[in-house]
């Protein structure tokens, strides 16, 4: 369970290797013990990277960490299942309570080493991490599956959507970005796309994101992806290079 324990502080904290991640991702389908840890250390985490004591973190999570803050992140996230969901208020709190430490280990890591931008970094990571479980764990959630167009055959995606939590979103080989332009995602309720937000695949067109849409959307038909410019357009204009259809 300590190796479980360091895995769920490396997730919050985005240190998992893709491999890893993908791995612990999977497991976090089927155990909801894990989920909890997951929520717990994503609900503290903001606060922690500002008022963490300086506790030595252990050595196995400090290495992971420091791996992954000298290189951009390329992990890509790949369900195949909703989250399990648990109501038991108690058993969150006792979690929390066994894994506070860890996190405040990993947060003194960022304060000893004075890194300003690894704790901004845990903010995001954390943030990120409790919209995945919301989202995944949602009675509406969605799968739709995105199948490359003939501008990007090889290119493929998933959308987890929820109409009232936000959506999670996974693709691979997505061809290169040229200066100046970027992917936006598209939800398409009824005949009208609807900006869900802009993506910017690594070096090797993978990329993960997560986004908060409108919950007013009515029956959404598509989620489609085009290219367009930088800061995006608020009506598609350029190429659809994913899409797939809402059953």
């Amino acid at each position: 369970m300590d190796q479980r324990r360091e895995d769920a502080a490396a997730y919050v904290l985005g240190a998992l290797s893709t491999e890893e991640r993908v791995g612990f991702e999977a497991h976090l389908l089927v155990c909801v013990e894990c989920t909890l840890e997951v929520r717990a250390l994503a609900s503290v985490a903001d606060a922690l990277a500002d008022t963490a004591p300086p506790l030595a973190p252990p050595e196995r999570l400090r290495d992971r960490v420091m791996a992954q803050t000298t290189k951009p992140s390329t992990a890509a996230l790949t369900p195949t299942a909703r989250l399990p969901e648990s109501d038991d208020v108690s058993r969150e709190g006792t979690r929390r309570a066994t894994l506070t430490p860890w996190l405040l280990a990993a947060a003194s890591l960022a304060i000893a080493l004075g890194l300003s931008a690894y704790s901004v970094a845990l903010r995001r990571a954390a943030s990120d991490a409790e919209t995945v479980v919301v989202v995944l764990g949602a009675s509406d959630l969605v799968r739709v599956e995105l199948a490359g167009q003939p501008v990007a055959p090889s290119a493929s995606a998933r959308a987890f959507w929820s109409r009232s939590r936000g959506l999670v979103f996974t693709a691979s080989n997505l061809p290169p970005l040229a200066s100046g332009r970027t992917y936006q995602l598209w939800i398409v309720d009824g005949q009208t796309p609807v900006g869900a937000g802009l993506l910017k695949p690594g070096a090797d067109g993978i990329v993960h994101a997560v986004f908060t849409t409108p919950s007013d959307l009515a029956k959404a038909v598509a989620i489609a992806v085009t290219i367009e410019p930088d800061g995006g357009v608020p009506a598609p204009t350029g190429d659809k290079y994913l899409v797939g259809l809402v059953n």
